[in-house]
C-alpha cells in the first residue's frame, strides 16, 4: 500500500508533464513563415512550394487568359528576364474567380503563355483566390499576413522579401514596369548585397 502511495505522486507528474510537452512539440512545428506551409502544384504537375523559393525576392500574381489586364504577361516577362539572375522570381496562379476569365486546363493556359507572351517565369496550377475553396497560400496573403484584404481582380500582385515577408501588394492597375513597384524590387534585391558587403 505504502509503495502504491509512493508511486501515485510520480504518476500524477508523469501525466502533468506529458500534457505540457504536446503543447509545446506543437507550437515547435508550426509553420512561422509562409514559405513553410505553403505547397502547391506548377502548371505541369509537379509538386512545389514557396520554400523552394527561399532567398530570392518574389512576386506573386494571380493571372487570367482573358482578362482586360492580360497583356500585362508581355510586362512580367520582360521584369522576370531582367531581374532573374539577380534573385527575382515571379510566380503566376491562374485563377477563374473573376468573370470566368481563366477557363482553360492547365495544358491550355500553359499552351497560351508560352505561345502568346513567351512565359519563362514559373507557372502554377489554377487554383482558386477567393471564396469557400480559397488556396491556403491566398488564404494566407488575404486574411493571415500583415497586409490582409481580398483580392479585387486578376493581376493583383503581393511581393515578398528574401525571408518570406509580406512587403507590398499593388492592385491590377499596377503594371509591371510601374517605377515604385520596380524600385520596391531593386531595393529588396539591394538589401541582401548590403548584408553581404558589411
Amino acid at each position: 500500500m505504502k509503495k502504491l502511495l509512493w508511486l501515485l505522486p510520480l504518476g500524477l507528474v508523469a501525466v502533468a508533464l506529458a500534457a505540457e510537452p504536446m503543447t509545446q512539440t506543437k507550437e515547435a512545428t508550426m509553420p512561422t513563415t509562409a514559405y513553410e506551409q505553403m505547397h502547391f502544384n506548377t502548371i505541369t504537375g509537379q509538386p512545389d512550394s514557396l520554400a523552394a523559393y527561399k532567398g530570392k525576392v518574389v512576386l506573386i500574381v494571380n493571372v487570367a487568359s482573358k482578362c482586360g489586364f492580360t497583356p500585362q504577361y508581355k510586362g512580367l516577362e520582360a521584369l522576370y528576364k531582367a531581374k532573374k539572375d539577380k534573385g527575382f522570381v515571379i510566380l503566376g496562379f491562374p485563377a477563374n474567380n473573376f468573370k470566368s476569365q481563366e477557363p482553360g486546363t492547365d495544358k491550355e493556359i500553359q499552351n497560351f503563355c508560352s505561345t502568346t507572351y513567351d512565359v519563362t517565369f514559373p507557372m502554377m496550377s489554377k487554383i482558386s483566390v477567393k471564396g469557400d475553396d480559397i488556396h491556403p497560400l491566398y488564404k494566407y496573403l488575404t486574411q493571415q499576413s500583415n497586409l490582409p484584404g481580398d483580392i479585387t481582380w486578376n493581376f493583383n500582385k503581393f511581393l515578398l522579401d528574401r525571408d518570406g515577408k509580406l512587403i507590398a501588394r499593388y492592385e491590377s492597375k499596377v503594371t509591371p514596369d510601374d517605377p515604385a513597384l520596380v524600385a520596391r524590387i531593386d531595393e529588396l534585391l539591394g538589401a541582401q548585397k548590403s548584408n553581404k558587403a558589411n
